[in-house]
């Protein structure tokens, strides 16, 4: 399947999730629901390159998912399959599937900006528009057609209140939001993407770039989040994925033909506890230990 096969039709709906199929890839070893998120088989070649090689995971719902591995394992590739964000790079071809709810996210006669709605993204750095604070929470929900201030401030309220944000900025909603802290930036970009009332927010090292007290803001607003989001996070901090993930999936860095050919595989998925504490695969074992990566 090429980038230019998955071009959008009529919009479907997205059905619930359908039974599990069975994958032969390591799994939990006691599921936690049925899954949000099926991915199944999933490769994905940049033009020659194959970033990412036969990737099947089954990702829970309501619950913080942590994929953590060396730099160029395709963390960071495998979470913006999960809302088609390849589809903007040039000569991406993609093999497998991702089912959401049950439906093939490639599906040519998806809606791409439903489904985008639905899965929100914050980024590993933070970027909030050149508007104000309130425009910056409102700037999806105008997209949709919301436009009257009367709706829209009930929206950006809750957003930011939800982003535990609210209590600091509620006396300058008009002031630029580049005049926050880097801290606060973030956790804009987090009530930007709650605005249009997604099912999923993926973030990718969305601390990487914070000083020690926001990152542990962060994190706690996370924790706050799973009791009405699905959240998947790239991480390269092994430690704040064994305080934030219930699930953690591991991933690492085959190399073949003498190193001619790398691409990012999975190694172990599982509860977090059980990854950080007995893992399956040795190789998990050195990756957690420091032994490797």
């Amino acid at each position: 399947m090429t980038s230019t096969q998955l071009a959008e039709k009529a919009p479907i709906a997205l059905p619930r999730m359908e039974p599990v199929v069975e994958t032969s890839q390591p799994q939990p070893e006691a599921a936690l629901g049925e899954p949000i998120f099926d991915i199944q088989s999933l490769s994905l070649w940049y033009g020659d390159k194959k970033a990412l090689k036969d990737i099947s995971l089954q990702i829970p719902p309501k619950r913080i998912t942590a994929f953590i591995g060396p730099s160029g394992c395709g963390k960071s590739t495998l979470i913006r399959c999960l809302n088609r964000l390849n589809d903007l790079v040039p000569a991406v071809r993609i093999e497998g599937d991702v089912r959401f709810e049950g439906s093939s996210i490639f599906d040519p006669r998806l809606d791409v900006n439903l489904l985008r709605r639905r899965i929100g993204m914050v980024f590993q750095k933070s970027n909030p528009f050149p508007k104000s604070i309130w425009e910056n929470v409102a700037y999806g929900s105008r997209l949709q057609g919301i436009n009257k201030k009367a709706d829209l401030e009930p929206i950006v309220e809750r957003s930011l209140r939800g982003a535990a944000l609210w209590d600091e900025v509620k006396d300058r909603l008009d002031d630029n939001a580049l005049s926050l802290s880097g801290g606060q930036q973030q956790r804009l970009c987090i009530a930007r993407a709650l605005a249009v009332e997604p099912d999923v927010i993926l973030m990718d090292e969305p601390a990487s770039a914070l000083d020690p007290v926001s990152t542990s803001r962060i994190e706690d607003l996370i924790h706050e989040l799973k009791r009405d989001y699905t959240i998947v996070i790239v991480t390269h901090n092994m430690q704040q994925a064994a305080r934030v993930a219930d699930m953690t999936a591991f991933f690492s860095v085959t190399v073949e033909d003498g190193g001619a050919r790398r691409h990012g595989t999975l190694v172990e998925f599982d509860r977090t506890s059980k990854l950080f504490t007995n893992p399956s695969d040795p190789r998990t074992e050195d990756y957690v230990t420091g032994r490797f990566g």
